[in-house]
């Protein structure tokens, strides 16, 4: 462990003692969504930190008594990616699905039947006596009887004192939430108020004799018979039907009377040696987060690119991760096929790291009053039919105006033409004078000063500074990567990224790239059937040109593996003094690196003035154990590569 995470585990250490104490004292200054994401920073620097392992402490108010079941931290999953890795090492041929209860954990100790203690969770392992509270709360039981016959009972029940939202808005509207509500309530020291709680019940541990049930659901078939509210049972054949009875959660906690804020996922079979551990590992958390949410969706708009019709859904707004969302991408009509998505469909939203909200699942919904998503049929500029290929919907018309100005505005953003500017090339194309990039090329500087001066000024023979200057930038980008001239053509997702991976593959020439098989390239890493069939469509369509310019001497291509950064890739995040981000990849291009836009496992290096912050992208480089260095050490690794 270096300086830096060394420090920053401390500093972790120090918050999540702090969150855990005002959370158990019933005053949490965080959310838990917020207190995970600490959580699972410290697990990842640090795993076998002892912090991981430990609960929170109660105050001091009560007297101590201990457990007789640990009162552990459960393993969780924040995502359904996290939930299906644990599923890899626990396979069940039934999982039992139960609510994770959002409220304050306690345990109900009995001896022969007779309530003898409550006790609050604690550090796990020893926690308050209040009992004379618990025994005003909804739902505990002074003694057990099943059937109006007395248990001889010895050993621990364990439930979730929860305070449901009505009595919230109608006795406790001041408090930030029904958890930190019930949570102080339960510890006070008079008592008051605890009548206004009620526990929920979901485990249960006999000391001595012998167990009133042998397994799980028999567990709470047996609490709900003594008389012991307990939350709904569900039983999953596998991973995905639990991913999808959480759907279905999240579409209904709304109507539940009480908070929730995930799942706990378990096995039939009792596991003891499991349960006492500080953290039992065959059973996990499977919580909702803040970058998931459940809404209505209510029409589609296309987007067009080009020539390519992208749907995006409008939904009810949601919040996301502290942000409102209403829109997501839909990616493309066979994603929306697979998903089954209508109009009035329940949808999951999500919006994880660093990504664009997108639709992730529908939710089946009863009340749902749904109609079919309705396609654009010719494209709205050139009037031509759409071609629906599944995995794009798209104009066919390569003179398509939308689609020849769409790629004239690409190329000049890949190739970086930084002086010729938008506005420029749009009154260029309205004026006939560019249909292709080819013509870019033939531009002169006369031609271009009636863009920047006035008749009356050309007259005077006034020179244009302006038009000089495009016209240099223009000469001045001839010679350029293999990669940036593929990318500059606007072929549906060919990227200099892609590119670069398919020069890597073997494909190191313009010639060999254009006479690449469909099959050839879907062998290549980062590449598939269908990305691969989408790419060979626009190379047949722009080969010719693509040719021309090359074989013409309009453009010169850079040798593939020529310059000393040739193989390395770097990613700049955060602001940079001496420069632009753009400039600053210009530099890496030059000397034949390439610039990525996210952190990856192959990543060469990160560059950052902040490398010791803990944003997303110095963790995952970190854990990838990629070098972060700082702006002066890129410029010192550019001028040692010249």
């Amino acid at each position: 462990m270096d300086l830096f995470e060394s420090s920053r585990v401390t500093e972790l250490e120090t918050l999540i003692k702090k969150y855990q104490a005002s959370y158990y004292n019933g005053e949490a200054e965080i959310s838990d969504a917020e207190f995970d994401k600490l959580w699972d920073e410290l697990k990842a620097i640090d795993p076998k930190n002892p912090v991981l392992q430990k609960v929170g402490a109660d105050s001091g108010n009560f007297a101590k008594v201990r457990h007789v079941m640990p009162m552990g931290s459960q393993e969780k999953a924040a995502n359904p990616e996290e939930f299906l890795e644990w599923t890899l090492k626990h396979k069940y041929d039934q999982y039992l699905v139960e609510y994770k209860l959002d409220g304050a954990s306690l345990e109900l100790q009995y001896e022969n039947g007779n309530l003898v203690r409550a006790v609050t969770r604690g550090d796990g392992e020893i926690g308050d006596d209040i009992t004379a509270n618990a025994r005003k709360m909804g739902g505990v039981q002074a003694a057990i009887y099943v059937d109006g016959v007395k248990q001889d009972f010895t050993g621990g029940i364990r439930g979730e004192v929860i305070m449901t939202h009505q009595v919230h808005k109608e006795h406790f509207s001041d408090k930030a939430n029904c958890r930190n509500a019930a949570n102080g309530l339960m510890k006070r020291k008079d008592g008051n108020g605890s009548e206004y709680l009620k526990l929920i019940t979901y485990d249960a541990l006999a000391t001595s004799g012998n167990a009133p049930f042998n397994n799980e659901e028999g567990k709470i078939r047996w609490l709900r018979s003594a008389g012991f509210e307990t939350s709904p049972l569900c039983f999953c054949k596998s991973p995905e039907e639990v991913i999808k009875y959480r759907e279905y959660v999240m579409e209904q906690r709304k109507t539940l009377e009480y908070d929730i804020d995930g799942l706990v996922i378990k096995e039939q079979k009792i596991d003891l040696d499991d349960a006492f551990r500080a953290r039992p590992d065959r059973q996990i958390a499977f919580k909702f987060s803040l970058e998931e949410a459940v809404s209505v969706l209510r029409e589609v708009e296309w987007s067009i690119s080009g020539g390519t019709y992208t749907p995006v859904a409008i939904f009810d707004e949601v919040e996301l991760n502290g942000t409102k969302v209403q829109r997501a991408s839909l990616a493309n009509p066979d994603t929306m096929r697979k998903l089954g998505v209508q109009i009035g469909s329940h949808v999951v939203v999500v919006k994880r790291g660093e990504i664009i909200p997108k639709i992730m699942s529908v939710v089946p919904a009863k009340d749902a009053v749904t109609s079919p998503v309705p396609f654009p049929e010719k494209c709205e500029c050139c009037g031509t039919k759409l071609v629906d290929e599944g995995s794009r919907l798209f104009c066919p018309n390569k003179d398509c105006e939308k689609r020849v100005l769409h790629q004239l505005l690409k190329w000049q953003q890949v190739v970086d033409i930084r002086d010729f500017g938008v506005t420029l090339i749009e009154n260029l194309f309205k004026d006939k004078r560019l249909k292709c990039i080819s013509d870019i090329y033939s531009l002169s500087e006369e031609e271009l000063v009636p863009y920047f001066l006035k008749d009356e000024a050309i007259d005077k023979g006034k020179e244009s500074l302006g038009a000089g200057k495009v016209y240099a930038s223009i000469q001045n980008h001839r010679t350029m990567n293999l990669s940036t001239f593929l990318a500059g053509f606007d072929i549906e997702g060919f990227g200099e990224t892609m590119a670069e991976n398919l020069i890597n593959c073997g494909f190191e020439t313009l010639e060999k790239i254009l006479s690449a098989t469909e099959s050839q390239i879907a062998a290549c890493y980062g590449f598939a059937e269908i990305t691969a069939h989408t790419i060979c469509e626009g190379l047949k369509e722009y080969g010719e040109e693509m040719r021309t310019l090359v074989e013409g001497g309009t453009i010169n291509l850079k040798e593939v593996g020529g310059g000393k950064l040739a193989g390395k890739s770097f990613c700049f995040t955060g602001e940079l003094k001496t420069m632009k981000r753009q400039d600053a990849e210009k530099l890496v291009k030059e000397a034949g690196g390439s610039a990525k836009s996210s952190v990856t496992k192959d990543l060469s290096y990160l560059v950052t003035n902040d490398t010791e912050s803990g944003s997303s992208k110095n963790v995952k480089a970190q854990k990838f154990g990629i070098p972060i260095i700082n702006e002066e050490q890129f410029l010192d690794l550019i001028k040692t590569t010249n």
